[in-house]
């Protein structure tokens, strides 16, 4: 298991590089658009969900390693057509602004003692 951030982060970053390489140099690759792509991701999702059903944790791990390089493409086709890019999409997830929207939407999951103690952090 990989915890060290920086390292996570980094590969990130090769993982998004990676990506622009794919989309200038494979034709496969270049020829996808979000709706060619749809069909492949609910495919890997499926994947991900038997994986879940079988409590194959290094499936799982692998599924959701797809499932992310989905992400990846779908973002850098936005940002192809200069709608939405990977900042984007992890903007959207209010972290910074707004820090307490993630803690209240899972009220019904945390005492309020907990979502109080999570939010201090």
């Amino acid at each position: 298991m990989n915890t060290n951030r920086e390292e996570v982060l980094n590969r990130f970053g090769k993982l998004l590089d990676i990506m622009d390489r794919l989309r200038e140099e494979c034709p496969w690759d270049r020829e996808q658009t979000l709706e060619t792509l749809r069909t492949l991701t609910i495919e890997e999702t499926y994947e991900l969900s038997e994986a879940i059903l079988k409590n194959d944790l290094q499936e799982i791990s692998k599924e959701l390693g797809d499932i992310l390089l989905h992400i990846v493409f779908y973002a850098k086709i936005g940002q192809e057509q200069e709608v939405f890019d990977m900042g984007d999409v992890i903007c959207n997830f209010p972290i910074e602004e707004k820090t307490d929207i993630p803690i209240k939407k899972r009220h019904h999951m945390c005492s309020e003692d907990e979502s109080r103690r999570i939010q201090a952090k």
